[in-house]
Order: C-alpha cells, then structure tokens, then sequence
C-alpha cells in the first residue's frame, strides 16, 4: 500500500516567511531520492535548491512558476511505495518487474523517515539523482509506470536544465511566450541574459506574442530581492536620522600600493579589499560606528565585532553579502572572501546567512563611473561609507599643481549613535589611509 507523504516548504531560516518558485526541478512522475533537490525558490534574501525529505514518486506540485508560498505551505507529495529502483537507488534503468520491486524495496527502506533538511549542502549524505526516471505520456500521472511488450519499464532521462539564474528573465520570457530552450545565452557560460530575451521579443503588431506593458506603463511587482530592498530601504530613511558628509582624497598612492603588492605574485589584491582594511581600521579608532540602536530600551548598541558589508550589483538587483568577523582578516583574507561572495552573487548562489548579520557597509559605485552619491544606511547599521570613481583630476601636491588620481568619499551616519565631530574624525583617518596607504599597510 503506497504511503503519500507531503512535503511543505519548509522554515528557511533568518526570519522569512515565504518564498516564491522559481523553478521546478521535478515534474509529476519522477522517481525522487532523499535530500534530492526539487524547488528553486527565491526568498527576500537569495536564491535557494529545497531538497526533499523523503524518496519515493512525485505525485503533485503545487504552485506554479512565479507563485508565491507562504512557509508550511504545500510543496508536493511523494509517494513511497511503487517506486522504480533507478540508477542512484539501487535498481536499473530498465529491467523486468521483479528487478523493480526490489528497486521500490530498496527506496522505501532507505528513506521511510525522511531527512527533515531545509537547505542543499545540511544533508544525511545521501547522494541526489543525477538523472531521473519519468514516466511518458502513455498513462495518467499518478498512474503505474508504462511498460514495454517485454515487460521493461518506459523511462526517460530528463535534459539538462536551461541556464538561466534570474526570475526577472523567466518571467519575461513567460509572458512574451519565448521558448528559452530555443535561446543562446550571452552571459558566462551561456545564461541566458535579460537581453537575450528582449531580443527575441517579436516585434508589436505581428500578434505572435503578448505585450507586458499596460496602457500607461509597465508594472513591475515589488517582491523577493527587489521587494525587500526597496522595504529595508524605506525603513532606513524613517526611522534613521542620517546625516552625511564627504571629502576629496588623493588615491594615487593608494593605486601604487596596490600594484607593488600584487607585483609579488601572491593572490591579487582589489581596490575594495583595500578600502575594506582601511574601513575595518578606522572602525577600531571610532568604535560608535559599529553599532546599532535599540530604541525600544533607548541603548545604542555597540557590536563587538565587525560583519562588513560590501554592495554589489547583480542581474537580480542590488545585494549586500557580508565578510564575517573582517577585523581579523588580512588585506589577503579580505580579498579572498570578497571574491568569493561577488562570485557567488553572480551565480545567484548566497545563502541567506551570506547576506545578513553585517554591521557595517562599503559601497562602491565608482564602478558605475559617477563620483558622488549620499549613501542609504543598510538598516539597521548606523553607517555606511561610499566611494566614487577614482580618476585623473588637478590636484595641489608638494605646492604644485599637478595630475593625480582623485576619489570622492561619502560617509552617511546615524546621527542618533555620535555627533559630526566623530563622524568627521572616521571619513578624515579613512582619507588619511587613502593618500598615505603605507601607513596602515606596515601594520597589517
């Protein structure tokens, strides 16, 4: 007798309450192994792989793509009995009815309590189907699985899935009827690209396709990584008292620097892994900036450690990944974990503790090739420090007038946590280290 387990969407952790489904990695009928992954979701901090607790046949989803879930809601349902052993479970691909039954025994055993994991990578061990055993479109879904004249059970192995990471371009081709399988990506590796899709838009008025546009404009739903920007955004500025100032520093020795450390041979080393040192430093001097505010007890909370934060600009909106514990890391560790989290940024692959728990932020969007902006306080930190373009610009030095390599940097501070003396105080020793990089750097 088949036992249908449910499996909801489970509690992903850091206080969220939803996600929505990206992609569907399972379809009715697939054979599934424990901690398999069968749902692409995308909460308000990242995209997440929920693997499934139990082994057994797919025998419903809920949810389309785009849909969004609450926490508990249904998932699918898995029935643990009638399933065919396939190549990670014991069984074979094809064979006679008795070599299934054993395959069915041997996935019900294994996996009659489940796993209980929430996110890939937190499993049992058990290894996840590389290939999948579906069944054709000879019987109903929930149907036993077809099979030959000789008796050997239909299978299929399901194809690789489509290269594309951002919802953004899912749901764009969705609505102007694209066929992504008939695309070529442009992006690293062949992902599909939003302009990849936009370019494959037919033109008005051919009616091979629908437009997403209204009357009076395009409407863009505000939710998942977007949504909870645009939430923590709007808080910062009501319930932060923000105050900003900024200063000119000569970055031309700081540009040197960075060039004779990198002449050694050992990893490279970024412009923002500097600044990131520098930051971390300059914390240290001016330990009220590594706070927060508590003001249901009116305490200004200040944090042991520093949690950096770093923006960084993807094709799924801004995001802030966090370098743990940086004021113990070297210009090189910061480097390293810098790399390693705008790596993963780009992959759509940050875990929701990759971007939370930071107490302090760097933004750098002098890569966008402007110099000056006023910085939004990631809540609920109390500062942030920007940084623009750095760029050949006239500049007194030695008395002279002269070309030098010139940087704009804002600093945008919760007044509530200090006054402007020592804000100022902080931006003046970060502009310091900027023009005399040597400095800090020979006690690192």
């Amino acid at each position: 007798m088949a036992v249908v387990r449910e499996f909801t969407l489970p509690d992903l952790g850091e206080g969220l309450t939803g996600a929505e489904i990206v992609r569907w990695l399972v379809e009715v009928g697939d054979v599934v192994a424990v901690d398999q992954p069968v749902v692409e979701v995308e909460t308000a901090k990242a995209m997440v792989d929920v693997p499934c607790p139990y082994a057994g046949v797919v025998t419903a989803r809920f949810g389309e793509e785009g849909t969004e879930l609450p926490v508990g809601a249904p998932l699918l349902t898995v029935a643990s009995s009638g399933v065919s052993g396939g190549p990670d479970e014991g069984g074979s691909a094809s064979g006679s009815d008795d070599s299934a039954s054993a395959g069915e025994r041997s996935a019900v055993s294994g996996s009659a309590e489940g796993s209980g994991n929430v996110l890939v990578g937190y499993g049992t061990g058990a290894p996840a189907a590389r290939r999948r055993r579906v069944r054709t479109a000879q019987g109903p879904a929930n149907g036993p699985a077809p099979a030959s004249a000789n008796g050997e059970v239909v299978t299929k192995t399901v194809e690789s899935p489509i290269p594309v990471i951002s919802p953004l371009v899912r749901r764009l081709a969705r609505q102007h009827g694209i066929d992504l399988r008939q695309l070529v990506g442009s992006g690293p590796e062949g992902l599909i690209l939003r302009a990849d899709v936009e370019r494959a838009i037919p033109i008005p008025g051919t009616g091979t396709a629908e437009t997403v546009s209204e009357e009076h404009g395009e409407r863009v739903p505000l939710r998942g990584v977007r949504g909870a920007v645009a939430d923590k955004l709007a808080r910062s500025r009501r319930e932060i008292p923000d105050a900003t100032c900024w200063v000119d520093a000569d970055a031309t020795e700081l540009l040197a620097a960075r060039t004779a450390m990198n002449a050694t041979g050992g990893p490279k080393i970024s412009v923002l892994a500097l600044l990131a040192r520098i930051c971390t430093a300059a914390l240290a001097r001016f330990p009220d900036l590594n706070s927060t505010v508590d003001m249901e007890r009116r305490e200004v909370v200040k944090l042991s450690g520093v949690h950096l934060g770093f923006a960084a600009q993807t094709d799924r909106g801004l995001v802030v990944p966090v370098v743990r514990d940086a004021h113990t890391r070297s210009v090189e560790g910061l480097a390293a974990e810098i790399g390693r989290l705008t790596e993963a940024a780009r992959a759509g692959a940050l875990t929701p503790a990759d971007l939370t728990g930071g107490t302090f932020t760097l933004n750098n969007y002098g890569v966008f090739g402007v110099d000056g902006s006023t910085p939004i306080i990631n809540h609920p930190e109390a500062a942030m420090l920007g940084v623009g373009r750095i760029a050949p610009k006239p500049w007194v030095h030695h008395g002279e007038l002269a070309v030098r390599h010139v940087v704009q940097l804002s600093f945008t501070f919760d007044h509530r946590v200090c006054d402007g003396g020592t804000a100022g105080g902080f931006l003046r020793y970060v502009a310091d280290c900027v023009e005399q990089p040597s400095v800090l750097l020979r006690g690192l």
